[in-house]
């Protein structure tokens, strides 16, 4: 079994910063693309910014220059740093991760998803 578990939401301020985390634990033999998604009420989830094994980070437009995503292989991690926040950032955010993890004798690559994390972000 593999889990993430994400931490740093909160309330803030317009323009105020927050920094989220996801760590991963478990049976993991390796993890290749890791992700970060949101979910704002009566919308649907959407893509907020990658970091895949390769090194390259791709972003949303609307987060571009404001959200700096970074990784750190030997913890398993993901960070999301969110800078210049803004009351339309405001979205329960779901981590994700691509991991290589053994299944009876079998290695397999799933897709994993975090429990979420609130960002409230007020005018």
């Amino acid at each position: 079994q593999v889990q993430l578990v994400e931490s740093g939401g909160g309330l803030v301020q317009a323009g105020g910063s927050l920094r989220l985390s996801c760590a991963a634990s478990g049976r993991i033999s390796g993890i290749n693309r890791m992700a970060w998604y949101r979910q704002a009420p009566g919308k649907q989830r959407e893509l907020v910014a990658v970091f895949n094994s390769g090194g390259s980070t791709n972003y949303a437009d609307s987060v571009k220059g404001r959200f700096t995503i970074s990784r750190d292989n030997a913890k398993n991690t993901v960070y999301l740093q969110m800078d210049s926040l803004k009351p339309e950032d405001t979205a329960v955010y779901y981590c994700n991760a691509e991991v290589r993890t053994i299944q009876t004798i079998r290695l397999v690559t799933l897709d994993y998803w975090g429990q979420g994390t609130q960002v409230t972000v007020s005018s």
